[in-house]
């Protein structure tokens, strides 16, 4: 999500074209998964998951369509606080990812759930620091896990889809403490909903919202849950 002008301009000329290649992209996106046979049950109304892989904007749009999901923001993780801004990050020397911050109802949504749409649809968990025309450590994919039993369900999840080899390559996913998030600037708070029209947008992430509701309708809302209305 680099904004390169050089990218933008191949993205603004791929527009007509834009048909054919979300049929292609969403083709990609469109298995269901096995679920995490380790997904232990929270009752608490709220419990928080920060997840990277790839831009924010993508990320942030796929989970704000998930039934039981109450915020999504979009920021950095993995690095210090005082490299948690954009112009910093795009260098991909912070230790930042691109992350989004899913605060959801455990009740509704187990967050082996979450993971089950995070490595389905929402990016390509098999891709090392980089996803579709992005690359960078700063769009790794990784779970940054907010306590010890999320770090446990997330390695226990992985190893289970690698060795029934779901995907063709291995997960390059990473799983680590979360030691901080760090919001985003505003302007690419719901990005992708105040921008449907974008190249970026159509190309790379509308595509997962179409596979989201294709592949998992039970767990698809139509109103997504925008940061500018909490």
């Amino acid at each position: 999500m680099n904004l390169k002008p050089i990218y933008i301009l191949a993205a603004a000329a791929c527009v007509a074209l834009a048909t054919p290649l979300l049929s292609s992209h969403a083709r990609d996106l469109n298995a269901a998964i096995p679920a995490a046979a380790a997904d232990p049950a929270n009752p608490a109304t709220r419990e928080v998951a920060v997840l990277a892989g790839g831009c924010f904007w993508g990320l942030q749009g796929v989970f704000e369509h998930v039934k039981g999901v109450t915020k999504v923001v979009a920021g950095y993780s993995g690095g210090d606080k005082k490299t948690g801004s954009y112009e910093l990050v795009s260098d991909g020397n912070t230790g930042h990812a691109e992350s989004v911050q899913i605060t959801f109802d455990p009740r509704r949504v187990t967050f082996g759930q979450l993971l089950r749409i995070y490595f389905s649809v929402a990016h390509d968990p098999t891709e090392l620091n980089r996803q579709g025309p992005d690359e960078g450590t700063q769009y790794r994919s990784e779970i940054f896990a907010a306590s010890p039993l999320q770090e446990q369900t997330a390695k226990a999840y992985i190893a289970q889809l690698d060795s029934a080899h779901v995907f063709p390559a291995a997960i390059a996913t990473k799983v680590e403490s979360l030691k901080g998030f760090y919001a985003a600037e505003d302007y690419h708070q719901d990005y992708l909903v105040r921008n449907p029209r974008a190249a970026y947008i159509v190309i790379n992430d509308l595509p997962k919202i179409a596979a989201l509701k294709r592949v998992w309708p039970d767990f698809y809302r139509e109103r997504p849950v925008l940061l500018a209305d909490n």
